[in-house]
């Protein structure tokens, strides 16, 4: 009897998906790409990626072990498989990298750029749509990347502005150097020139207020600060004088408050303002007033002594503890930050920085 060729055995068709995969990578890591991530990161980064990468293009990346990385829980699809685009919401990859916390949706754009970001096992393409189900994966290189960014607290003296110069006056950033760096920080870390680059303050102190202020390189800190949906509060320490009896006060948020007259430390409602100042009002302090037409979240507002409130706020509107003063008839004389979250001023002095230390947590 004849025997048939067994063409069951016979080996199937190489699959096109890892070929695909394997292309991918190629066109993400081209050398343009990879200048303009060597331009975001800085020279320190650069040198580093150059090192660990042992001077490959980043399309060979792919094909090193998973990184130890994973920002999902959930189950990881069969190798090859695509996000799914239906039966559940979707998001671009670099947005749903920032929810997650990963990094800030720039950061994410150069990694993927590099082919240093998988999902579902896949180096994921520019403009990848995902779904929260979906097992997103980053290389250590990028890890490398951000351990080397900096966070700085420093305490703001009266005269600098948090953000760019305007108006004549120094941005706070201008007293990063050597010379200021407090001498008892107990960080590891040295100030280098790079350490400059993408510096950028985490929120508003405005040029007549001291105390804490948060600059950062990592896109991380900063959402966890400042972004929109940031829990993180922080504590202020707020100096006032009530206006002069028999001024009108603003009744409802809508009303206007009447300006302060000139009051001087003769004055006793400057002296006790404790004493003088209605309860009701301070009621409102906490909750009820509006700005710019929206309501304010509630805050916990205390007297710290009879000249001094503190504030503790979960918001961060401009000039928002001065504005609401004035709508209960106070006048804001010294502000003072003194904590964002669990990071406190402690004895830094003023106009002097130091690092945020690596066990620190906002």
């Amino acid at each position: 009897m004849l025997r048939r060729p067994n063409l069951s055995a016979k080996p199937a068709p190489a699959a096109t998906a890892p070929s695909r995969a394997s292309a991918r990578p190629a066109a993400a890591g081209a050398r343009p790409a990879a200048a303009r991530s060597e331009r975001a990161i800085g020279p320190t980064s650069t040198r580093t990626w150059s090192a660990d990468a042992g001077g490959r293009p980043a399309p060979a990346q792919p094909q090193r072990p998973p990184a130890a990385r994973s920002a999902a829980p959930r189950p990881a699809a069969a190798p090859g498989a695509r996000p799914a685009s239906a039966g559940g919401d979707t998001s671009r990859l670099n947005k749903r990298m920032a929810e997650l916390g990963l990094c800030s949706r720039r950061e994410a754009d150069d990694w993927i750029a590099q082919g240093w970001v998988k999902v579902n096992g896949e180096v994921a393409p520019m403009g990848l749509q995902v779904t929260a189900a979906d097992r997103i994966e980053v290389d250590k290189i990028a890890q490398g990347f951000q351990e080397q960014r900096v966070t700085i607290l420093l305490n703001k003296p009266i005269g600098y502005v948090s953000g760019q110069a305007e108006d004549g006056h120094t941005p706070a950033v201008a007293l990063i150097n050597p010379r200021t760096h407090w001498r008892e920080d107990p960080s590891r870390n040295r100030f280098s020139p790079p350490q400059l680059r993408g510096l950028a303050p985490c929120g508003r102190l405005d040029i007549d207020s001291v105390g804490l202020l948060v600059l950062t390189q990592d896109g991380r800190v900063a959402r966890q600060i400042i972004g929109e949906d940031s829990e993180v509060d922080k504590e202020y320490l707020v100096r006032v004088v009530y206006q002069a009896p028999g001024q009108a006060v603003p009744r409802h948020p809508g009303e206007r408050s009447v300006p302060l007259q000139e009051i001087d430390e003769r004055d006793p409602v400057s002296t006790n303002v404790q004493a003088v100042f209605p309860k009701e009002l301070l009621e409102r302090l906490r909750h009820g007033l509006s700005l710019d037409g929206e309501p304010l979240k509630p805050a916990k507002v205390e007297w710290q002594n009879p000249e001094q409130l503190r504030f503790v706020l979960t918001e961060g509107k401009k000039r928002q503890i001065r504005r609401m003063c004035e709508l209960v008839g106070l006048k804001v004389v010294g502000l003072k930050r003194i904590r964002i979250g669990r990071v406190t001023l402690g004895n830094l002095p003023v106009g002097q920085w130091r690092y945020l230390g690596p066990h620190e947590r906002f």
